[in-house]
């Protein structure tokens, strides 16, 4: 008996080093003050309580965000391994990151990071594989490396540069402009421009866009509609720009603009929404010639890829969802006189050129394939890949020898290749030196049935010798909607997770672009529900297959994904012990007002267009479908406070309604990033702090402590 009691002992002890010493507690959360306020829709009132948190400038909002961090802080600094997973970020995090050169006039220019830098700085030289010298450090921009470069434009010789900064994660921006060779810059910043790309023309000047800008104290939250496309020359004032289209004179929301390889065709692309434009082109060869239409109307998506003089080669899903090339004479553009060159496949297609060949890149099963053609649409080969994974970066010039493209999986960190464009030879170019063997790694893709059926593929990444128990930490992750994919990528975040027995799960569901835009179609406006009901699904497979368990698993996403993890776990609150909705769009019925928010009515629909469209907002919207008195997963909601996509205001409603209205046993807080945006341009620093704080949480809340032996 005393042996038995002995060996019972001995289990406790086991089990409990492999427990946090996590206990019930009772959660007094800041007071959210609530108002009276109340709108109508259709006859339907419908209270907006918390509206006073969309003034991210009052007094009221400040005050509540500094005591929801204080909150938030101090439950985090209870976590006794939060500090642990930090610091091995900070040694696994350590390691040089390189970007693919691209050549421009006499240089080579790359992007490099020596490890910890909070921005990669940009770097060039006359001969690869020779020492390189520094040509732009956003490190030196700012003392806390918040201040990011945001994109670069070159002029066609290299010889000038034009580069957007952001301050504080902010879309809009400042353009300067420098003499490449000197780098010393050559006129005045340019100031207010958002979603905008820079075209040179020559170098007499470039093409960007902009809005006009919301009055003060409005700049993160104001509502942009009208795009406008400018024509910027050298050497005259910002307000003397020259409007080219947009404006009230063409009222689109978005509108970019760029250049033929030769210069002669100024394409411009212009839409409502996030998805289908109209393309327009003008012949700058010919002095006063206008501006004329290819395609109008939003219901497709259209590029120019490449011209041979008046001959146009369209990247294009008309008639065609998973994209297919076209060719066209530029005299008589319009759809009926297009003709394939690379026709439709099963298989989504997209179209770059280098060295006068065109590469298709398709996704396949969302695993990458690419194929080499030449300017007939003559297959010339296809071009081996190093393994089953993501490939990108088949683009150069047309009389470029060679073009560098990355290569990467979940277990193979992101590897540049030099392929020679003549014989289809690649070479290894450079290779990542991290503390990482992916041998102790495996990848599984496997398609999941989601409630209506539909076959869904999901990729799961686990370390190898893992036990099918149901007791696995897992972090589910997913997008769901613009057409855009989730491929198999490198990401540093999930190895602390995965090196300590934890599962990554991918879940490619309806709403993305991994099959095209019936794909996409099929989780947009009324048929939303089926982004949602794939993502419960995923969860499901993963309980059916013994990888976890609902006590074991976390959900997350961010923006769009960020309304996806807040619909999911307000409509099925048992799925998950641990959700992390990021950046989220969580009033459906109000997200078209602030900022670019309009634009993104062509997945959602708005509340404003018609009764039965609002119901099913209004039936999903996480800020409206919160109930009193449930059991709500541990929640960490997370944005930042110069968010101008989407505006944090979504967040600090969601996390004050959740704490009023929830009886849960589960913490339910809210991070909010200070001088920060949606997330690019984050430092390095930064980075490594929310990774930390979110698995330290999810570990904490599944009664985990993967640092204990």
């Amino acid at each position: 008996m005393k042996y038995a009691i002995t060996l019972i002992t001995l289990s406790v002890i086991f089990i409990l080093s492999c427990k946090t010493q996590k206990v019930e507690e009772t959660f007094n959360y800041p007071i959210s003050f609530k108002d009276t306020v109340i709108d109508t829709y259709f006859g339907t009132k419908v209270p907006d309580p918390y509206r006073w948190l969309e003034d991210d400038t009052s007094d009221s909002t400040k005050a509540w965000v500094k005591k929801q961090n204080e909150f938030t802080n101090s439950y985090l600094d209870k976590i006794t391994f939060r500090e642990t997973i930090k610091k091995r970020y900070e040694e696994i995090w350590n390691y040089e990151k390189v970007g693919s050169p691209t050549k421009h006039g006499n240089y080579f220019y790359f992007y490099k990071n020596d490890g910890l830098q909070n921005q990669y700085v940009l770097y060039r030289t006359k001969e690869l594989g020779k020492d390189a010298e520094v040509f732009l450090d956003p490190n030196t921009f700012s003392k806390d490396g918040t201040v990011s470069m945001s994109g670069t434009g070159f002029s066609k010789d290299g010889s000038l540069i034009a580069y957007q900064i952001s301050e504080g994660g902010s879309d809009w921006r400042k353009v300067i402009v420098l003499d490449a060779e000197s780098k010393k810059q050559i006129e005045d910043t340019l100031v207010d421009i958002k979603f905008s790309g820079l075209a040179w023309k020559g170098n007499d000047g470039f093409y960007y866009s902009s809005y006009d800008k919301p009055k003060d104290g409005k700049e993160l939250s104001g509502l942009t509609q009208h795009h406008k496309l400018f024509y910027h020359k050298l050497g005259t004032p910002q307000k003397d720009d020259q409007l080219i289209f947009g404006g009230n004179l063409q009222k689109r929301r978005y509108i970019g603009a760029y250049l033929t390889e030769d210069e002669r065709f100024l394409v411009i692309s212009a839409a409502e929404s996030t998805s289908g434009n109209e393309l327009y082109i003008q012949d700058l060869s010919k002095p006063g010639s206008i501006i004329i239409p290819v395609a109008k109307g939003f219901d497709y998506d259209l590029n120019v890829v490449d011209n041979q003089e008046d001959r146009l080669l369209i990247s294009t899903n008309f008639k065609a969802p998973n994209n297919r090339l076209v060719e066209v004479n530029a005299s008589a553009p319009k759809s009926e006189n297009w003709k394939d060159v690379i026709p439709e496949t099963k298989d989504v297609l997209t179209v770059s050129t280098a060295g006068g060949y065109l590469f298709a890149s398709y996704m396949v099963d969302v695993k990458s394939q690419v194929m080499q053609y030449d300017y007939t649409g003559k297959k010339i080969r296809e071009i081996e890949l190093p393994s089953i994974g993501t490939s990108y970066g088949f683009s150069a010039e047309s009389d470029d020898k060679s073009l560098y493209y990355t290569f990467t999986s979940f277990t193979y960190p992101s590897t540049i290749f030099k392929y020679d464009i003549e014989s289809g030879t690649s070479e290894l170019f450079w290779k990542p030196k991290i503390s990482f063997n992916p041998d102790d790694f495996e990848t599984k893709q496997v398609f999941y049935e989601s409630k209506d059926g539909t076959k869904v593929p999901m990729f799961i990444v686990y370390k190898k010798g893992i036990k099918l128990n149901s007791k696995n930490p897992t972090y589910l992750y997913a997008y769901g909607g613009f057409n855009i994919s989730l491929q198999a990528g490198f990401d540093i975040r999930n190895l602390v997770w995965l090196e300590n027995g934890g599962i990554y799960a991918q879940a490619n569901i309806r709403g993305g672009g991994e099959y095209g835009e019936k794909w996409h179609k099929a989780g947009t406006k009324m048929q939303k529900q089926n982004v949602f009901d794939d993502f419960i699904s995923a969860a499901e497979y993963l309980f059916k297959e013994n990888y976890t368990s609902p006590d074991y698993l976390a959900i997350a996403g961010g923006s769009n994904g960020g309304l996806l993890v807040g619909a999911v776990m307000t409509q099925r609150p048992d799925i998950a012990k641990v959700a992390f909705p990021a950046v989220g769009v969580m009033d459906m019925l109000k997200y078209h007002k602030f900022t670019s928010g309009a634009g993104w009515a062509s997945d959602y629909g708005t509340s404003e267009e018609s009764e039965e469209m609002f119901k099913y907002l209004l039936n999903y919207s996480p800020v409206h479908t919160i109930r009193e008195g449930v059991n709500y997963p541990a929640t960490m909601v997370t944005t930042a406070d110069h968010d101008d996509r989407v505006v944090p205001a979504h967040s600090f409603k969601f996390a004050a309604t959740l704490q009023a209205k929830a009886k849960s046993k589960n913490p339910l807080l809210i991070r909010i990033e200070t001088n920060a945006g949606h997330g690019a341009g984050t430092p390095t620093s930064k980075q490594i702090e929310q990774v930390a704080d979110k698995y330290a949480f999810a570990w904490y809340n599944m009664g985990l402590n993967p640092f204990q032996k």
